[in-house]
């Protein structure tokens, strides 16, 4: 009679709508219905005297109850945790595919004509931006420091004869005419020292390597150091030593460098889903093939749709500095496109079906009682109990089949002592 008083109160929300067991007053108006039911002692069968089931020396003391000793639910491998708030998500599941993040990756060009003198990195190694991670011999940087030298003593002279016809200016002991062709000559060794200096910087030699040209030994002045543009782990490399590089038909990179701290998770979203979803959004990251779980937000939403498929493509930037996931890998994401307050939820490893009815394990001093629940609103993780659960008891959320199959073993037991 219980049961059939619950289900029609139940059946007549539905009737109000759908979505009734949502709306608070709906649940108070039919909490009232549902309390009154269950607070009202229900009859015992005759012929069942209290203290039956101990006569016959049954451990489940009674019907729905399962008695354990806390050492029983350790072995048992069953852990509890209080019913309490959590917050629902309601999202848009599609497929996506990891990639590296675009900002994070460094390809590391040669830049210059030459052939590889040293490679001080490996497949794997670990690079911090700007270390010096490779060596290349080049006619052509040596031509430029060459002349970066030269144009040093030229300056150097033409400023002494600057200085000197300067003096006997002022003193009205030279013409102004050589005075002036000697400045002349002294501004056109300061240009040409800026023009090759410029040269060596577009050839990405920094300033202490170009400040320490002069003091530089000869055989040094052909050799060009490679410098890491990202701090990363060397995922690729392309040449070998002794390899020339630089020219048509050779190659121009010596290494691919990519920081996979962060990834991206390029997403393909249908036409019908896309107004949901926007920058900014959290998204939810698994893989089908095994527990890998992240956590990352929208960072583009395409205005473009793919032609062939009606869909748009999604970027997600995620945190991957635990080295999750890798690049190429295939995953589900849910983006999260509504987020609502639950006061009692319950991990939906807690809930069991018995009878038909959905019933949760609450802890007991004795062991486990079974308590027939019902559910509101549920995502992928949580259902919202609207009845049956007050805040802060005890529930099983793991291994809750083992309380389910003790309680049918019980109850077998008790049906075959009848």
């Amino acid at each position: 009679m219980r049961k059939l008083v619950i289900t029609l109160a139940l059946t007549a929300l539905a009737a109000a709508g759908g979505a009734a067991l949502l709306w608070p007053d709906s649940r108070t108006a039919i909490a009232r219905v549902v309390k009154a039911v269950q607070d009202t002692p229900a009859k015992k069968p005759r012929g069942h005297a209290h203290g039956h089931d101990h006569a016959h020396g049954h451990d489940h003391g009674g019907e729905g109850i399962i008695k354990l000793s806390s050492e029983q639910i350790a072995r048992a491998n069953i852990e509890m945790a209080p019913a309490g708030k959590a917050t629902l998500v309601r999202g848009v599941s599609v497929p996506g595919t990891v990639s590296p993040d675009s900002d994070r990756i460094g390809r590391v060009a040669a830049k210059v004509v030459g052939t590889v003198a040293e490679l001080r990195k490996r497949l794997g190694d670990h690079v911090t931006k700007g270390e010096v991670i490779a060596v290349l011999e080049s006619r052509e940087v040596a031509d430029a420091k060459s002349d970066h030298l030269t144009a040093l003593v030229q300056l150097e002279l033409q400023k002494t004869l600057f200085e000197r016809e300067q003096a006997l200016w002022s003193m009205k002991i030279s013409a102004e005419q050589q005075f002036l062709r000697v400045r002349n000559a002294f501004k056109e060794a300061e240009l040409r020292v800026n023009v090759t200096r410029q040269k060596l910087s577009a050839l990405d030699l920094t300033d202490d390597d170009i400040s320490g040209l002069p003091a530089q030994p000869l055989a040094k002045l052909r050799q060009k150091e490679i410098r890491a543009p990202v701090s990363g782990q060397v995922v690729e490399r392309r040449v070998d030593l002794g390899a020339p590089v630089g020219s048509e038909g050779q190659e121009h990179q010596l290494y691919v460098i990519a920081d996979l701290s962060t990834l991206w998770i390029e997403l393909s979203v249908p036409m019908a889903d896309l107004p949901a979803v926007r920058d900014g959004q959290p998204v939810s990251i698994g893989s089908d093939r095994d527990a890998r779980r992240g956590e990352g937000r929208i960072i583009f939403v395409s205005p473009l749709l793919n032609p062939e498929t009606r869909s748009a493509r999604v970027i997600a930037v995620l945190d991957n500095r635990d080295r999750t996931f890798r690049p190429g890998y295939f995953v589900t994401a849910t983006i999260v496109t509504e987020e609502q307050e639950a006061e009692i939820a319950v991990p939906r490893s807690a809930l069991q079906t018995i009878g038909g009815e959905q019933v949760v394990f609450v802890r007991t001093e004795e062991g486990f009682e079974k308590r027939e629940v019902v559910l509101g609103r549920s995502d992928d993780k949580h259902a919202e109990v609207v009845f049956g659960l007050e805040p802060g008891e005890t529930i099983a959320v793991t291994n809750a089949f083992v309380l389910k199959a003790e309680l049918g073993k019980s109850e077998a037991e008790h049906d075959h002592a009848h």
